[in-house]
């Protein structure tokens, strides 16, 4: 059996050709369909003469287009970047520049966004517009322009020939401590990482996935792969409000559902349709620490529906999960290892923590990246030798330190205490600021919270908090510090409390932005 992107559709195509692979709106593809399709697209790029391993860049919503543009990339032996949607031109024009993009493909709204800045990249040579009609345009500022529907009508040519330790994707990350940084992933972590996730999810191909997450998000983008690899169908959304997520998880009666603890937070306020109990099977949170009491009421709302905490990190696709049997026990746990990876605390100097000490999080296994595109300075600092090492073996393993910091209970379980450059040191005490935000959420007085460190000349840092109050109420700093003195240990209560009435600011990924909250709030803190 064959390893690629390309061909967790094309093996299912060939077993079971009429089953619905993708549905949008009211239209539907089956995979004998979208089979048809990524050949289409892959004999289109071969036609204008992609290069083996040249990088296709993806800047559109969730749309039919958009995954056959990923997978037809694939299938030519080119390599895909998905643009997140939300991102502007600066960025968009940082990530094709990184990567040298050759080819673009698009929407003619998008293309307007940034046709002005596409000059600054001298490697892009065509722009495919998927809405565009045939002839509007030849080309922008030097760059050829084709429509999706001339492109797509080339004569079939077969791809180039890779093996699935090649390149297939560049994902970049969300730039929240800098520019975005592109992690190649080879043919075999994603397919790797959708045996992994199929298994431990059960999926089949009786499941209905409704995919909500970017594309340009490994989370995200894992809903097409692990759901593609079992034949089931996954329901492309691009929301706009929490509740048009319980209007089409009813309609479509959605069995698996994905998110990042932002919109769990907003999804958990909200009356769920009862009827949504009789078919969501499972739901699956990473991305951050779901708040105890926002998993409380989702399980209020779904009470048969198995909850799934995990964690992972875009250098090793997905790394634990926590059974849903284990979450009355282990509420706080990120649970242990996904099936083919094996997940080590580690201390500084490379040696194993003990139970319940704090180390570094350290993956290997498979599903670990191939690095970070042409920095070889970063990808050194995060892609290591792995600990204990057997020195029978002579080539070196290289593994994923994530720079998070967990501890591993007696029964091997894990809890995600922080990051690197996110704890808050204070008093001489590491601080985790998901552990604080868990106790302003358990208030109930707050919707949002973000906790984050400020220089103190006395503490080293201090402990700020911006929140929002829960919707028809009104809140100050004083009423939530009150609520929490006698809660919180003297070093963790927070020196500065603001409270902002919008939502907070969150990145690409739909993770709450401390970085940013820093820099708007950091002026207005001051220390008498």
């Amino acid at each position: 059996m064959t390893r690629f992107v390309h061909t967790l559709v094309t093996e299912t195509a060939e077993r079971v050709p009429d089953y619905v692979a993708l549905k949008y709106g009211n239209q539907t593809l089956s995979y004998a369909d979208l089979h048809a399709e990524l050949e289409s697209f892959s004999s289109g790029v071969m036609s204008i003469g992609l290069e083996r391993s040249a990088r296709v860049a993806i800047y559109a919503e969730k749309r039919f287009e958009t995954v056959i543009a990923m997978f037809g990339t694939s299938m030519a032996g080119g390599v895909y970047v998905p643009i997140n949607p939300l991102l502007k031109t600066e960025q968009v024009m940082h990530i094709m520049k990184d990567c040298a993009a050759q080819i673009l493909v698009t929407t003619t709204v998008r293309l307007k966004v940034i046709q002005d800045s596409l000059s600054q990249d001298v490697s892009l040579n065509t722009i495919i517009v998927m809405d565009g009609a045939t002839g509007v345009m030849d080309s922008v500022n030097g760059v050829s322009i084709r429509s999706w529907a001339d492109f797509m009508k080339q004569p079939l040519t077969a791809g180039h020939r890779v093996i699935d330790s090649d390149m297939a994707a560049i994902l970049y990350t969300s730039g929240s401590t800098g520019k975005p940084k592109g992690v190649i992933l080879s043919h075999r972590n994603i397919v790797a990482g959708a045996d992994s996730v199929s298994e431990y999810l059960e999926l089949d191909h009786q499941d209905r996935v409704l995919s909500v997450l970017p594309l340009s998000f490994d989370y995200g983008m894992n809903q097409l792969t692990a759901t593609f690899r079992v034949g089931g169908q996954v329901v492309l959304m691009n929301y706009l409000m929490p509740q048009d997520i319980l209007q089409i998880l009813a309609k479509e009666h959605i069995t698996g559902l994905a998110a990042v603890p932002p919109l769990w937070v907003q999804l958990a306020k909200l009356k769920w349709p009862d009827s949504i109990r009789s078919h969501l099977r499972y739901f699956t949170n990473s991305g951050g620490h779901m708040p105890q009491e926002t998993l409380k009421a989702l399980r209020e709302n779904v009470p048969e529906t198995r909850p799934f905490l995990m964690y992972g990190l875009t250098e090793a696709f997905r790394s634990t999960y926590l059974p849903p049997e284990e979450i009355d026990r282990r509420p706080d746990s990120i649970g242990k290892a996904i099936p083919n990876a094996e997940i080590l605390v580690v201390r500084p100097d490379g040696t194993l923590c003990d139970p319940e000490e704090t180390g570094e999080l350290v993956h290997r296994g498979v599903h670990v990246a191939l690095g970070y595109w042409g920095d070889a300075q970063k990808t050194a600092e995060r892609f290591k030798p792995a600990p204990l090492q057997d020195p029978h073996i002579p080539l070196t393993e290289i593994a994923v330190w994530s720079g998070d910091f967990v501890r591993k209970d007696k029964d091997g379980y894990l809890y995600y205490v922080g990051r690197q450059d996110e704890m808050i040191k204070t008093s001489g005490y590491r601080v985790s600021p998901t552990e604080v935000e868990e106790v302003f959420y358990n208030t109930k007085l707050v919707a949002e919270v973000a906790a984050f460190g400020w220089l103190h000349p006395v503490l080293g840092q201090a402990i700020v908090i911006v929140a929002t109050p829960v919707t028809g109420t009104q809140l100050s700093g004083d009423a939530l510090k009150a609520a929490v003195r006698d809660i919180l240990p003297n070093y963790m209560l927070p020196s500065s409390v603001f409270i902002q009435e919008d939502s907070l600011p969150r990145n690409p990924n739909g993770k709450i932005d401390r970085k940013k909250l820093a820099n708007e709030y950091g002026e207005l803190i001051s220390y008498d």
